[in-house]
């Protein structure tokens, strides 16, 4: 499909709209973790940093500082909920469990799940954890924020299957195979060899539909991907990526799996993480809708949305908290179960994205939608109504 030349709506009305609209972010890793830095959060990361912590000694403790501010503080419940309305953003989905150690994925889902759901009763006049469709739906019609509860990885889950409805039983509703690496499930997108699904990751997907919990495939391996919808009797989905064929990163996916997932009734949502979506500095907008277009052309209208990967400024997915300079990521020797490699994902300062840089940004992604040429019915799709969709199938 050419780039539209025509533009659909005028800017004002497109923040009208996205105002009305029921707006999805299909992935905000720290909705509840890093989307503000608050007084008290500053006051606990001045203090970390005189006792010489990493910045990953740092993470969890400004956590849990963040979910007691919001019980005790109101200054603190007015900064979160300001940058939520700021946003828009009617429902987001957070990451509960990502790249970690195996000894401590468990214990660490538990405490960051436990945080969300005291940030949310805290705020319960305003905020709610969807576990069904109709939650989506409410928070929408009540004018309230929700938050999906999911994973980007399976290693909280260890070996033990049981854990999968433990963790539904706690909000769970999305997994994603694996980050980066290898893990018991299959191989990442930058591990060193693109296998696909174990015997143990088949059994996984089997767990996963029968908890009715959605299946992504954002970090996988290519072949994990076409494994998991090979075994899924429900449509698997892509949260968060990018277009091969637009711009190649070894995050993004190919068209033909892109076409798969939809067919079989997923959906793809596109990020908004400048080395993702382009191959040089300079990121703006007109990227991020070129990979849109790409994808509507593929997946079709009904397929497409966005999980913008990025809460702070900087090339990286990032959050608010202002980690000074000279605090270290982690520890000398430590090795970095993330995956990621600087060299290899263009994650340098230049690298930078001109019109999103914290999550109240999200407005302008309605604007140049509807720049690109977008009609309402079609924003309205791409917003949240193609996840709600999915959502709703799946999970029910």
């Amino acid at each position: 499909m050419a780039r539209r030349n025509t533009t659909s709506l005028t800017p004002d009305e497109a923040r009208e709209l996205h105002k009305q609209a029921l707006v999805i972010d299909t992935q905000q890793p720290p909705i509840t973790s890093g989307i503000v830095f608050t007084p008290g959060m500053r006051t606990a990361l001045e203090e970390l940093a005189k006792q010489g912590r990493t910045r990953a000694e740092a993470a969890p403790v400004l956590e849990n500082t963040l979910a007691r501010e919001i019980q005790t503080s109101e200054e603190a419940r007015q900064i979160y909920i300001d940058m939520w309305d700021r946003s828009g953003v009617t429902i987001a989905c957070g990451t509960y469990s990502g790249f970690d150690r195996l000894a401590t994925a468990f214990e660490n889902a538990v405490r960051k799940i436990a945080n969300a759901q005291a940030i949310v009763s805290a705020l319960d006049d305003r905020m709610l954890i969807a576990r069904e469709a109709a939650d989506i739906e409410r928070a929408h019609a009540e004018n309230k924020h929700g938050l999906v509860i999911d994973f980007q990885n399976t290693i909280a889950f260890g070996d033990d299957f049981d854990r999968v409805d433990l963790f539904q039983g706690l909000g769970l509703r999305m997994v994603q195979l694996t980050y980066n690496l290898q893990n018991l499930v299959g191989d990442g997108c930058t591990e060193t060899y693109q296998g696909g699904l174990t015997y143990f990751g088949r059994e996984l997907v089997r767990r996963l539909n029968e908890a009715k919990i959605l299946v992504d495939v954002s970090h996988c391996a290519e072949q994990v991907g076409w494994d998991a919808m090979g075994i899924s009797t429900a449509p698997v989905i892509v949260s968060h990526s990018s277009s091969k064929a637009v711009a190649y990163h070894d995050r993004g996916k190919t068209d033909e799996l892109a076409k798969a997932v939809a067919e079989q009734g997923g959906y793809f949502g596109v990020v908004v993480v400048p080395g993702f979506i382009r191959d040089r500095p300079g990121t703006s907008m007109a990227d991020l809708m070129a990979h849109i277009e790409h994808l509507v052309d593929v997946c079709g209208i009904d397929h497409v949305g966005i999980g913008t990967d990025k809460a702070g400024p900087g090339p990286r997915t990032s959050s608010m908290v202002e980690y000074p300079e000279s605090m270290a990521a982690s520890l000398p020797g430590e090795f970095n179960f993330s995956g990621f490699r600087i060299q290899e994902h263009r994650q340098t300062p230049e690298y930078n994205m001109e019109g999103f840089e914290q999550l109240g940004d999200w407005p302008n992604i309605t604007v140049a939608l509807a720049g690109a040429g977008f009609n309402e019915d079609e924003i309205r799709k791409l917003l949240g109504l193609n996840y709600l969709r999915v959502f709703r199938d799946v999970v029910g």
